[in-house]
């Protein structure tokens, strides 16, 4: 359990290994790992500048450039023979908070990075329950009459509106935009002023509230994995630099991990580890996932289409290809080459280069028959739709 604002990802790979890791650095649109998509580090070298991919080795200190993990006592020894090695291994993605204020403002002005405090993300999540609920008194809490950046949380059981249930409120779809760390899907902690929320209970985020719902309303541990990740499922959001996509989705895979330890404890949670979090992982990185909000593509990426020119070159092409048939120049063979062409100038060309994908879960995935094996979260069935088909509810 890691109770700091800054996750620390060499902890984080000795905890879960290399196959959690690289599931949290997985892109699904490319199939390869997420990249950086900001200049901030590229006086580390060629490696860290916009479209280098990050990698383990880029972001902990026991992994190799083969990206083969090793110890911490190998590390020391490593640095003890070779001291100039020290600068290969080294974490250097930290939170904005943590941030000197000379690169806060310049990532504010490259990219308009501006991060949300704690008490605003917690009002505008209190207007979707709202609405949500069809009330505003008994949710998750209220405003503080005598600070407007404050609230008074509601310490009762959460109750729920004719025709709905808990189960509806937590497989229903939240998606944070444009979600930098993702403080409002997330809470552990203030993303303005780092301070870190050590009151699981009672954090603010989207999944927070979710997962307190999951643990108010579950018996026992394997029925609360059920449903906790379902609300994963359920909890979506994107965002265009790599280092920030990447807190976002240690702060969503540790958001999980800590709610099931104020449930059941940390003796509960050891023995449960690697049955629940590598799939937690797993959903974490399709549904929290890079792309540029205005283009519905890959940061950077400019989508391959044909142009004007280039499909009449086409045409002309194939005219000669008619020509040059001679006597052959047949009904059938100026069909087949129509056809040919007509596949070169609507030639679909792969989705990554035009659109990013996501994947429905809910709707791809029989609720009632998950169970805790991790097959069950990597169920090749559920829909994998591109984010405009998603907005445009095809």
């Amino acid at each position: 359990m890691i109770n700091d604002a800054d996750i620390s990802e060499n902890q984080l790979l000795h905890s879960y290994g290399e196959k959690v890791c690289m599931n949290l650095l997985k892109d699904h649109t490319t199939q390869q790992n997420i990249y950086w998509a900001t200049d901030s580090y590229a006086d580390y070298g060629e490696d860290f500048t916009f479209f280098a991919p990050i990698t383990l080795d880029k972001i902990t200190s026991y992994a190799s450039k083969e990206g083969k993990v090793i110890t911490k006592e190998q590390y020391n020894e490593l640095v003890k023979k070779n001291p100039e090695e020290k600068g290969n291994y080294q974490e250097i993605i930290r939170p904005r908070a943590v941030k000197s204020k000379e690169e806060q403002t310049q990532r504010a002005k490259d990219k308009a990075e501006v991060f949300t405090p704690a008490w605003i993300c917690n009002a505008q999540n209190n207007l979707i329950d709202e609405e949500w609920f069809g009330r505003k008194e008994g949710l998750f809490n209220s405003p503080d009459p005598e600070n407007p950046q404050k609230w008074i949380n509601n310490e009762e059981k959460i109750e729920f509106p004719e025709g709905k249930t808990w189960k509806d409120y937590v497989a229903d779809t939240r998606l944070e935009i444009t979600c930098g760390e993702a403080p409002y899907l997330c809470n552990r902690y203030d993303a303005v002023t780092g301070e870190y929320n050590e009151n699981v209970k009672y954090r603010i985020g989207m999944l927070d509230r979710k997962l307190r719902i999951v643990s108010e309303n579950t018996k026992d541990s394997k029925d609360w994995i059920l449903w906790a990740k379902i609300a994963l499922r359920a909890t979506y959001g994107f965002e265009w630099q790599g280092d920030n996509l990447l807190l976002a989705r240690e702060a969503l895979f540790f958001t999980f991990e800590e709610h099931y330890i104020a449930r059941f404890g940390e003796k509960k949670f050891n023995q449960n580890k690697m049955r629940m979090m590598p799939g937690a992982a797993y959903i974490i990185s399709w549904n929290v996932w890079q792309m540029d909000g205005l283009t519905y593509g890959l940061p950077g990426h400019t989508p391959k289409e044909l142009s004007s020119e280039e499909k009449i070159r086409i045409i002309q092409d194939f005219e000669k290809k008619k020509s040059d048939l001679g006597i052959f120049r047949t009904p059938e063979a100026e069909k087949k080459l129509d056809a040919e062409r007509d596949g070169l100038i609507h030639k679909e060309y792969p989705s990554f280069e035009r659109f990013c994908r996501i994947k429905d879960f809910i709707k791809g995935i029989n609720l009632q028959k998950s169970t805790l094996r991790n097959i069950d979260f990597h169920d090749k069935s559920a829909i994998k739709q591109t984010f405009e088909s998603l907005v445009n509810n095809e």
